[in-house]
């Protein structure tokens, strides 16, 4: 299965020549803020099937101390990937062409979500990270 993202002026495009796997959303105050929604949206890929296809030169990345990142569209700033220590390890679904084939499972970090957020009945949640989450 070949999966395709890009950004919202779609100057940077990639192509994933594989699965998405592990969908969640994370409802952290901090992704709130790098995705400027109520939660973030990802699924996790096997970075070697990942590939970059144009406007590779307009991503910029925001890395913490501890190496967990977010690389982004410089131009119309759509969040298109998470990283690790260099490595791309997942994709915000946002950017997704299509159906990627995935459905989120699971809801993390919602002891933390917005006041104003209502989750709605029948997800699984989980106040901070899930179980087997690594």
């Amino acid at each position: 299965m070949t999966i395709s993202g890009e950004c919202f002026c779609g100057e940077v495009r990639y192509s994933i020549n594989g699965l998405l796997r592990d969908a969640r959303s994370c409802h952290c105050s901090r992704c709130r803020k790098a995705f400027s929604a109520q939660a973030s949206a990802y699924a996790l890929m096997n970075p070697e099937e990942f590939e970059w296809l144009a406007g590779e030169d307009l991503l910029s990345t925001y890395e913490n101390s501890y190496g967990f990142g977010l690389q982004f569209c410089s131009k119309c700033g759509s969040t298109l990937c998470g990283v690790f220590n260099g490595t791309i390890h997942g994709v915000s679904l946002g950017c997704v062409n299509g159906d990627p084939g995935v459905e989120i499972a699971r809801h993390i970090y919602v002891g933390s979500k917005a006041t104003w957020e209502i989750m709605p009945d029948g997800v699984l949640q989980y106040d901070e990270s899930a179980p087997d989450d690594p």
